[in-house]
């Protein structure tokens, strides 16, 4: 089924939530050649997060965050746990955040095979941040609906519980199940844990970067999801873009029990593609929407001969 399609079917406060989230939609970025002739296509106002990588370090992260900041941005850099020497580290990287102007942060632990520190996760970063005091407003932090490649389940679970009392919102890694995804929803809300959550997804990325990440990243049952599914695999192969994601969790997104905050975008420096992608969803939204009026004031209008 096309978007179009699906969005027609919605009702229409869904379509209109769905409208909604899709138009604060968060976009992620990585600090590496290339990505200034991108960040030229983010929207104005957006909120954009940038990565921090073991072979490039925090200070390209905020080297970037610096070039970022007097646009109409909200710039949010990753604190990455594994990259932090010390306490003292820890406390420069503050401050620098606050002689740029940056309130928000997001905090993983990081892809660095050893700790440059004593911290090996998260939550040990986000402890000592706490213990040192900061100005930051917001705080994300990560969530796995499907298994991480390295980490147990018990201990992502465990995690985030040790994480939560420290952020203020989560964002979820990729899958491509929807089933998962909202399972993976009523399980964090059934632990108490009533974060906003802000909905991973690939915006338009090129067919076989999408393969190699999805591969990396240990989305081994959404990889087997995408098996059984007849047409999916072509899809994704072909060109995925995320559309059927976006119609089949249109639902939950709407649900407010749900405590679906909206989408962040993992560009992969895809940014200009994701942008139209994203521009093109939000037209097909307001069609359907512009349409719905159409019809509503033709029934009303009074027939040719009726009196008024």
């Amino acid at each position: 089924m096309s978007f179009d399609t699906s969005v027609r079917s919605m009702a229409p406060r869904v379509r209109d939530d769905l409208a909604a989230t899709l138009e604060r939609a968060r976009f992620e970025i990585l600090p590496i050649a290339g990505v200034d002739e991108q960040i030229a296509h983010l929207p104005a106002g957006a909120a954009v997060t940038v990565t921090a990588s073991p072979s490039k370090g925090i200070d390209a992260t905020l080297d970037l965050c610096a070039r970022l900041v007097d646009r109409d941005l909200q710039v949010i850099p990753h604190l990455s746990a594994r990259l932090v020497r010390d306490r003292r580290h820890l406390a420069d990287l503050l401050r620098r955040l606050r002689d740029l102007g940056i309130d928000a942060a997001f905090v993983v632990a990081g892809d660095a095979p050893e700790a440059a520190g004593p911290y090996e996760g998260a939550a040990d970063l986000l402890r000592e941040m706490a213990d040192l005091g900061h100005e930051l407003r917001e705080i994300g932090i990560t969530g796995y609906p499907e298994s991480h490649a390295f980490i147990p389940d018990d201990d992502t679970i465990r995690a985030m519980s040790d994480k939560a009392p420290y952020a203020t919102h989560i964002v979820s890694q990729i899958c491509y199940d929807p089933a998962v995804i909202v399972g993976w929803i009523q399980a964090v809300r059934a632990r108490g844990i009533t974060l906003p959550i802000h909905l991973g997804i690939p915006g338009a990325v090129d067919r076989a970067k999408l393969v190699r990440i999805s591969m990396r990243v240990g989305l081994g049952d959404s990889v087997r999801f995408l098996r059984k599914q007849s047409g999916v695999v072509s899809r994704l192969l072909t060109g995925y873009t995320a559309d059927d994601l976006v119609s089949e969790l249109a639902e939950t997104v709407a649900d407010r029990d749900s405590g679906v905050a909206g989408w962040h975008l993992f560009t992969f420096n895809h940014v200009d593609q994701t942008e139209r992608w994203r521009q093109q969803l939000l037209a097909q939204l307001r069609t359907t929407a512009d349409d719905r009026v159409t019809d509503t004031d033709q029934r009303r209008a009074p027939r040719r001969g009726a009196r008024a």
